[in-house]
């Protein structure tokens, strides 16, 4: 009998965590019986049609807030225990819920956490019951070795790390669709890509642009979609930014936009591993991060590889920028360094670790 993968995100949003997950279920198929739980019904044109989809018949459903979705989900899994077949869950959303059901019915489950824990564990309520329910889970993975030591010391549970897996070839593929020229000729050609939250934290590179506004000639575009849209269009209208800034609605294949850009920008105040300076760095751009928990430090090779800058710094970070207009030989040399360290996130042997961990 093969054995049963039931892979379990209830709200899948479009965002770099949705990505891999549908690498890995992808992957996963050609070697397990794997059956997928969401309650994002929309989405499933994205997984092999070999695959056991579990999810409502109407996207009606997915206009629900996230908290829903995961009673849903859960009630979607519960039923799955009553069949007979071996399983393993493999969660990548609502973790502690997800091993506390297990549990409950002596079900085997890996969870893969995908950001650090600072982004989830800001209450000693929250912290005391992660700390509780996580040690349950029969395998816990993260994508980050700094995420690996963080969870250590917080939660003192053991990890597992397996990078994301980099898919080069698509990327490159797909930066050659044809799109709209966004930005002008002999111009600095800035871009961040991400959700409109307080976790991106895209106000400090609006600050940090309105800093230099007449130091240098340059035009960011900011492409996304979320909750605090008005806020950053506030900011720009207010701070008369509109000729050097615009922001784009989110794009499902943003490479096209990375290609035209110089440098990629990212103000995250925590990630897991930013899959997007992955991609910025595939397509030869420098990448200008803050140094958040965790993943960027990592990827840029404690700075080696590209500019680090604490969380919420504009001052930094308008100097970092205007750093990179004088010095960009010195920054075309870390770019190239980290280039050649982006086989750790090798496709085919991180996806070869998924498997492995499962076996």
């Amino acid at each position: 009998m093969s054995q049963r993968i039931i892979m379990f995100m209830p709200s899948i949003e479009g965002g770099g965590v949705e990505k891999n997950f549908f690498i890995v279920a992808n992957y996963l198929i050609k070697f397990k019986d794997v059956s997928v739980i969401t309650i994002s019904n929309k989405f499933k044109n994205k997984f092999n049609n070999k695959i056991n989809f579990i999810s409502p018949k109407s996207n009606f459903w997915d206009s629900f807030n996230r908290r829903f979705k995961y009673i849903f989900a859960l009630i979607l899994l519960i039923n799955e225990f009553f069949k007979k077949k071996e399983k393993i869950v493999f969660c990548f959303q609502a973790n502690i819920y997800a091993i506390l059901i297990c549990k409950l019915f002596s079900v085997k489950i890996i969870v893969r956490s995908n950001s650090a824990p600072f982004g989830w564990s800001n209450s000693l309520i929250k912290k005391k019951i992660f700390k509780i329910i996580l040690p349950f889970a029969d395998k816990i993975m993260v994508n980050s070795y700094e995420f690996k030591k963080d969870l250590k010391k917080e939660f003192n549970v053991n990890s597992v790390c397996i990078y994301n897996p980099l898919n080069k070839k698509e990327i490159i593929k797909k930066s050659k669709n044809k799109v709209k020229k966004i930005y002008k000729n002999n111009i600095l050609r800035i871009i961040n890509i991400g959700r409109f939250t307080e976790q991106k934290d895209q106000l400090t590179l609006l600050k940090a642009l309105n800093e230099i506004k007449n130091k240098i000639t340059f035009q960011a575009i900011i492409i996304g979609r979320g909750v605090l849209k008005k806020k950053l269009d506030k900011y720009i209208d207010e701070n008369n930014l509109n000729k050097f800034i615009k922001i784009k609605s989110f794009v499902k294949n943003p490479y096209p936009y990375i290609k035209q850009s110089d440098i990629f920008i990212l103000t995250s105040v925590y990630a897991g591993l930013p899959n997007v300076l992955l991609q910025a760095l595939v397509l030869n751009k420098f990448v200008i991060s803050s140094d958040c928990r965790t993943g960027p430090k990592e990827i840029l090779l404690n700075g080696d590889g590209g500019y680090l800058f604490q969380v919420g710094d504009y001052k930094k970070l308008s100097k970092l920028i205007l750093n990179y207009k004088i010095n960009k030989k010195e920054c075309l040399g870390k770019l190239k360094k980290s280039r050649n360290h982006l086989f750790r996130f090798d496709y085919e042997s991180n996806l070869r670790k998924y498997l492995d961990l499962l076996n």
